[in-house]
Formats: C-alpha cells, sequence, structure tokens
C-alpha cells in the first residue's frame, strides 16, 4: 500500500455531470468534504444554496478562471488565487463563472464541535456514472 494517490481533475470529473469533479468521492475521503466544479463564462460554478441543514462553513477556492460569488446578497469578485469563507451557513451563497474554464474548489467539514460525516448527497450524481 502507497502513502498516497494521485489523480489529475479531469480524471476525477462525473462521467454524466462533466462539470462537477467529485473529489472527496474519488479519494475515498471521510474526513472533510470537497468538491470542484468547471464551467464556462456566465454560467453557475457554484449551485445557489446554504448550508442551514449541515451547520458547517464553507471555504471556496478559485483555481482557474474568474468567478463572482453571491453570498448574503452580496457580490465578490474572486479572480483566480481566490479564497472565499463563508462562515454564516445561513447565507445564501453561489457563483457565476466570468471566464471559460473556472474552476473551483469547495470544501466543507462539520459544524463546530461536531465530528465529519459524508452526507451522501454526492453518491447519488454519481449513480450510472461507471
Amino acid at each position: 500500500m502507497t502513502a498516497y494517490e494521485k489523480a489529475h481533475i479531469d480524471e476525477i470529473a462525473s462521467k454524466q455531470w462533466p462539470h462537477w469533479i467529485p473529489v472527496r468521492h474519488h479519494f475515498g475521503i471521510e474526513t472533510f468534504g470537497m468538491n470542484a466544479y468547471r464551467r464556462p463564462a456566465g454560467e453557475n460554478v457554484v449551485p445557489e444554496h446554504d448550508e442551514t441543514q449541515s451547520g458547517a462553513p464553507e471555504l471556496y477556492y478559485v483555481a482557474s478562471g474568474h468567478a463572482t460569488f453571491t453570498v448574503g446578497g452580496e457580490e465578490i469578485d474572486a479572480p483566480a488565487g481566490t479564497c472565499v469563507w463563508v462562515s454564516d451557513v445561513a447565507a445564501r451563497r453561489s457563483a457565476e463563472a466570468c471566464a471559460d474554464d473556472t474552476l473551483v474548489l469547495a470544501i466543507g467539514a462539520a459544524a463546530p464541535g461536531q465530528k465529519y460525516a459524508p452526507a451522501g448527497w454526492d453518491s447519488q450524481y454519481l449513480e450510472g456514472d461507471n
């Protein structure tokens, strides 16, 4: 058994949802959540949602391209290299790609003081993806 695994982001992309890259699922990560989303300009790179049910804050990292985040009604300009930390779980958040091939990593864990457990929503999107 090796001490690491390696995969290019394009190898991880879902076959039926190629804009979604299920990083956590690919590596079998059970201690935190992590997905990536890649979209062309004008499309949602992070779907609108909140985290009131999970109670978990989220960190987004714009790995390439350029995005505009909307968090709690406020717009945030986010060129490549930008981190956006959303600590208010009730705040609605989304992001739109401003440039083609914009790639955003979404990283989440558990609510403060809680133990992380995968929510399972990602598995339903992978059905039929083999």
